[in-house]
């Protein structure tokens, strides 16, 4: 019977140097905080698109009043200011009635902020709106 040593098959080195492991490990930290960035990154545009979203919904709830009062109400005020609560936020509005060439036919903006001053706005909405 023949028997086998095990000191022939010890010495092949079987693993990863300690140079080979550091190289790896700065490898997944550099992918792991480019991921992290783009989570980030993701995560900030995500709440902009909300932002977005729920003042166009104020301005065309706007837009849509506009009509019903122009139903009663020709020609619309020139400039009108107002609040909204929308989305645990508290919307401020802006709506500006301009004169076209037509004398049925008036530009309606609605330009929406979340501050009562208007200086930071998030969108602004145009539409065109003829006598009823």
């Amino acid at each position: 019977m023949k028997f086998f040593s095990l000191r022939k098959f010890s010495r092949t080195q079987t693993g990863f140097t300690l140079v080979e492991v550091m190289v790896a490990v700065a490898i997944f930290a550099l992918a792991g905080g480019a991921v992290m960035k783009s989570v980030y990154e993701h995560l900030r545009s995500i709440s902009v698109l909300e932002q977005i979203s729920f003042a166009t919904w104020v301005a065309n709830n706007e837009l849509t009043r506009s009509s019903l009062e122009a139903t009663y109400k020709w020609p619309l005020d020139k400039e009108k200011k107002g609040e909204e609560k929308m989305g645990d936020q508290t919307w401020y509005w802006e709506r500006e009635a301009i004169k076209t060439a037509d004398k049925t036919l008036y530009q309606i903006t609605v330009t929406v902020s979340l501050n009562q001053d208007m200086n930071n706005t998030v969108t602004s909405v145009v539409s065109f709106m003829a006598k009823p």
